[in-house]
């Protein structure tokens, strides 16, 4: 069954299966068909993600086991709901005193019948596998080293609280031979950059990939999952990082086979108007391509663009400061190509080598060609990754991943022509164009991976801490670059889910988001007024006794804290200072994880303590002030980007809490424990959300696969800031955008909006108003708030109740 509705709890050690049965009756009141849960397999200990798996043939002990499980399942259905699991096929642990695959492979070398589950080349390691978990030179650190035994009595070798199997016959070695004697190597954690021979997940190598192209492997790795969707505890898969895969229409195929076809929604970001691919058998994407379309709708372009001069002005100099998005985003991924994912681009550079090696055609392109054609294609790749495998048949969608003008600037790095030839030939093994050979299939496979961990990292990860002239266009899935949206486009989007992938998924806001959608949704009301943005700034640099370190943080500092304006007293520098910490690491530019600048960072700290996160002081009272004034209309994106979401084509996920206003910052700020919020405190959000999750629950066929979508045109004056649409000819869903600039040239005046018919129509929102005709004058429709969802009774007779 296609969900109606779904809402994600985050499962961890302070909140596991017992307390998630106790929610369980608040979320079914709240409308929604489906619990939405994070990862629950054996993950490490203390997790509070559940996206490092360690063994696939278990439920999590430390949530309640597979019996607190079954017993949330019983508990869902008893009170109408069905439940939907985020699992993780691409990666594991690498931890290898909890991981027992890893743990046999680094113990009996290539031969272990585990060998095959992970990506290891093992020629590149001397026969050994690199794990760079040591806090220094191994030199320094051999004092730390000690030999024990295990509670079975086999023999390990110990390092701090990590454990590592010891080869047959080793343990009694002197350490250095018996170091030497491993199938792996321990070294410096730094090493892993360069060093680092197999696949994980983007820069982690904390997360080890796992090769379930092999069906041997994915039945191991979904077993358990598998046997809880044949006895019904599971009716439906969110899959992570389905690009991490070598070949993810491949695994889709069978996951689905397997599943019998169960409603099932892949992680996958598209770029753009990149399309998801056709043939995978998925209802569609988890909604990140939504999430973009609605905060778009609430992005003025023309204030944005203003915004982002005068950032250029207060921010400066040129570079990545000086608010360039597509210079920004080249420099962060040379950056990270040529360090974080130095290791990958070895690798890639070693397979090309050896596909050309048999070739008497390509046999002469000397690897630093062939290594520089790698990193040069893979910086240039626009989308994620290419879907395609080798020797298969190349569409016209994966040939546009490395498109001819991106070819043809790989090619000007070259000063000699002949060997610019190289650019050719990794973009026709990438493509799958050389033959389906051994180093063929797996250079295709590789470049896709390393492509989406580049992009990954280098937009989601670094770009979009770069780049902050508006902060909340740098979400995933979006264009930073181009963050408005016109009505034209959303409808066009709305247009092909409708008809493509009616049953995908649409979000807001979810455990991976930078920002709560309510916090983007007020930042965004400052692209309708740049100019009283930049001069509250101004005005908060004279006022704050501490400078920041540089002018980039304060001016997303103070956005950061404008955006949290509805934090309680005492939050906002708990909150606040964590999330820009991770601002400026990720960024790169002044600091990093792995070259910490401990000077920058507690400059990072002073600042916000005394000014973006200090409760009292001139400057508070100030950002009080401008955040009182601009209330009305973060009113209006909030109830409106919530109506749109609950309304549009798909099935709308609802994030833990979002039902109600709910500030939250990148994680773990958003992951914290979920906490049912109190009966008596109303929220008008959450009136909108039960009414609108309600007729989801009771007209499912409005929205469902079989209803239609249809745009709603409005005329007069302020036309352009009513956006409405029709499910199904009996809904109407209609919202206020860009409120500010509505005010400020005059308001509504005469203009209306056409309805589908005559009537009667019902406001959900507003029980007891009715509109009657075929138009509706916008000024009257939003009388008593900035959105309204609009419905006909079933079969003509008196509305449904909201």
């Amino acid at each position: 069954m296609t969900p109606t509705a779904t809402y994600r709890l985050q499962l961890q050690p302070d909140f596991p299966f017992a307390a998630a049965g106790q929610a369980v009756p608040y979320i079914a009141a709240l409308g929604v068909s489906h619990l939405h849960l994070s990862p629950v397999l054996e993950a490490v200990p203390g997790s509070g993600h559940g996206y490092d798996v360690v063994d696939h043939g278990r439920v999590r002990a430390e949530l309640g086991g597979e019996e607190g499980l079954r017993q949330l399942a019983a508990t869902a259905r008893a009170h109408g709901l069905g439940l939907i699991l985020d699992i993780v096929p691409n990666h594991m642990a690498a931890a290898p005193r909890h991981n027992r695959q890893l743990w046999e492979v680094l113990r009996e070398g290539p031969q272990s019948p585990y060998a095959h589950w992970f990506d290891i080349d093992w020629a590149a390691g001397g026969g050994k596998v690199l794990l760079p978990v040591l806090a220094g030179r191994i030199g320094d650190e051999a004092g730390r080293f000690e030999v024990g035994a295990r509670d079975d009595g086999s023999p390990v070798l110990r390092y701090g609280d990590q454990e590592f199997p010891l080869r047959e016959g080793t343990a009694d070695l002197p350490l250095p031979e018996l170091l030497a004697a491993q199938h792996y190597r321990l070294a410096w954690w730094r090493l892993a950059r360069t060093e680092l021979n197999y696949r994980r997940f983007f820069t982690i190598s904390e997360l080890i990939g796992v090769r379930v192209e092999h069906p041997e492997v994915f039945a191991a790795t979904h077993g358990k999952v598998l046997e809880l969707v044949g006895d019904g505890v599971l009716d439906g898969l969110r899959i992570d990082h389905p690009d991490g895969l070598a070949d993810p229409a491949a695994y889709l195929e069978r996951l689905g086979g397997a599943t019998g076809g169960r409603w099932t929604v892949v992680e996958k970001i598209l770029t753009g108007s990149e399309p998801l691919p056709a043939g995978w058998a998925v209802a569609g994407t988890t909604g990140y391509d939504a999430l973009h379309r609605i905060d778009g709708l609430f992005t003025d372009p023309m204030g944005a663009a203003d915004l982002l001069g005068r950032y250029r002005d207060f921010a400066g100099p040129p570079g990545d400061r000086g608010g360039y998005w597509t210079a920004t985003v080249r420099r962060a991924a040379y950056r990270v190509v040529t360090h974080e994912l130095a290791a990958e681009t070895e690798w890639l550079t070693r397979l090309a080598v050896q596909a050309c090696s048999g070739d008497p055609a390509r046999m002469d392109h000397a690897p630093w060609a062939l290594h520089t054609a790698v990193r040069e294609l893979l910086v240039r790749v626009p989308v994620y990754r290419p879907y395609v495998t080798a020797g298969g048949p190349l569409t016209e969608v994966a040939e546009s991943a490395l498109p001819a003008e991106a070819v043809q600037e790989a090619k000007a790095v070259f000063s000699v022509p002949q060997e610019a030839a190289a650019v050719d030939v990794v973009r026709d093994l990438a493509l799958g164009r050389l033959g389906d050979g051994p180093e063929h299939t797996a250079f295709c496979a590789r470049f896709a991976q390393t492509a989406s961990a580049l992009h990954a990292k280098s937009v989601e990860d670094t770009a979009f801490y770069r780049y902050v002239p508006l902060i909340s266009a740098t979400e995933v899935g979006g264009d930073p670059g181009r963050p408005a949206v016109s009505p034209e486009e959303f409808h066009a989007f709305c247009a092909r889910l409708s008809r493509d992938w009616p049953a995908t998924g649409t979000v807001l806001t979810t455990h991976d988001t930078k920002r709560s959608g309510d916090v983007r949704a007020r930042i965004a009301v400052l692209s309708e007024c740049p100019e009283r943005w930049a001069s509250l700034v101004a005005q908060l640099a004279r006022a704050t006794t501490v400078s920041a370190p540089d002018p980039q943080l304060a001016w997303q500092a103070w956005q950061s804290a404008y955006g949290c304006a509805g934090l309680p007293t005492g939050e906002m520098a708990g909150r606040l200072e964590p999330a820009l910490l991770k601002s400026v690491r990720e960024a790169g530019l002044f600091t990093s994880w792995t070259e910490p600048d401990p000077a920058y960072e507690h400059a990072v700290s002073e600042f916000v303590a005394a000014g973006p996160g200090a409760d009292t002081g001139q400057a508070r009272a100030m950002m009080t002030r401008f955040a009182d004034t601009l209330a009305p209309f973060v009113r209006a994106n909030v109830l409106g980007a919530a109506l749109v979401h609950l309304t549009m084509p798909g099935v709308p996920d609802l994030y833990q809490g979002t039902e109600r206003e709910y500030i939250a910052l990148v994680d773990p700020d958003n992951r914290r424990p979920f906490s049912r919020p109190p009966a008596d405190v109303p929220d008008e959000k959450a009136g909108l959300t039960v009414a609108a999750l309600g007729l989801r629950r009771e007209r499912p066929g409005l929205f469902g696969e079989s209803g239609t979508y249809a745009p709603l045109a409005a005329h007069g004056p302020a036309a352009a800031h009513c956006l409405a649409f029709c499910r199904s000819g009996e809904a109407v869903t209609a919202v206020t955008r860009l409120a500010l600039r509505l005010e400020e040239e005059g308001g509504w005046g005469d203009t209306a909006l056409t309805l589908p018919d005559e009537g009667p129509w019902h406001d959900l929102l507003s029980p007891g108003r009715e509109f009657t005709g075929t138009t509706v004058a916008v000024a009257e429709l939003f009388a008593e708030r900035p959105v309204a969802l609009l419905v006909k009774a079933e079969g003509g007779g008196a509305a449904d109740g909201g």
